[in-house]
């Protein structure tokens, strides 16, 4: 982890720092973490710390380990289940609501994302994959114009990045992601909602199967 600087607030700027620790897997699942040690690392005091381990603990990124503190949590299948689950319901929705929101630009981003993530799969950067997999669905929670979508979803999306960059690490997989992307994309565009849903769903249902796969390897 890096020093903070300006122009954030030193508790967003911790926030960001740590969680994104945890979800690459630089803080491993049982490493403790105390706010002496943390501050020190990120030259901070130690109050904006405490704030931060705080609500890292109750989103679930952190949990108590007795009178030694806190520690990163471990993976937990079940919430995966349940985050996918979730998923398979409100994306399909998004895809619905931004199909009439479309406009040239939003078509024109689309696609770019798209591009990207086509680049991405010739990389070994499990990073950037993840970074473009994420990218592609907010952008359709954007323009679905519903904010509590938007909202939810960033904060399960870092859960799944503890385990995507796993998932996505592998070639095949990773183009076939893209397929389906790129699939999904085109129905929208076409206004067909009923396909456009549908293949959403069954990329949902896909892609759950590939991180429960994978989870045995990175608990």
């Amino acid at each position: 982890m890096e020093s903070l600087t300006a122009p954030k607030t030193l508790v967003d700027q911790a926030y960001d720092v740590i969680l994104d620790a945890i979800c690459t897997g630089t803080l491993k699942p049982g490493e403790r973490l105390t706010q002496n040690d943390v501050a020190q690392r990120l030259n901070v005091s130690r109050q904006p710390i405490h704030n931060v381990l705080l609500t890292l603990k109750a989103q679930g990124f952190l949990r108590e380990i007795g009178r030694r503190g806190l520690a990163v949590a471990p993976l937990d299948p079940k919430l995966f289940e349940a985050i996918y689950q979730f998923r398979s319901a409100v994306e399909p929705l998004a895809v619905r609501l931004a199909i009439p929101r479309l406009r040239p630009e939003s078509i024109a981003r689309g696609r770019n994302l798209i591009a990207q993530g086509h680049a991405a799969t010739t990389s070994s950067d499990s990073r950037a994959l993840v970074q473009a997999d994420m990218d592609f669905h907010s952008f359709i929670y954007d323009v679905s114009g519903n904010s509590l979508i938007l909202q939810t979803m960033r904060l399960n999306w870092q859960h799944l990045r503890r385990a995507m960059g796993e998932v996505l690490r592998l070639p095949k997989l990773s183009r076939r992601v893209w397929q389906e992307h790129e699939a999904i994309l085109e129905a929208m565009i076409a206004g067909d909602a009923e396909c456009a849903g549908r293949l959403i769903h069954d990329h949902v249902v896909l892609a759950y199967q590939d991180v429960r796969s994978t989870l045995p390897a990175v608990v």
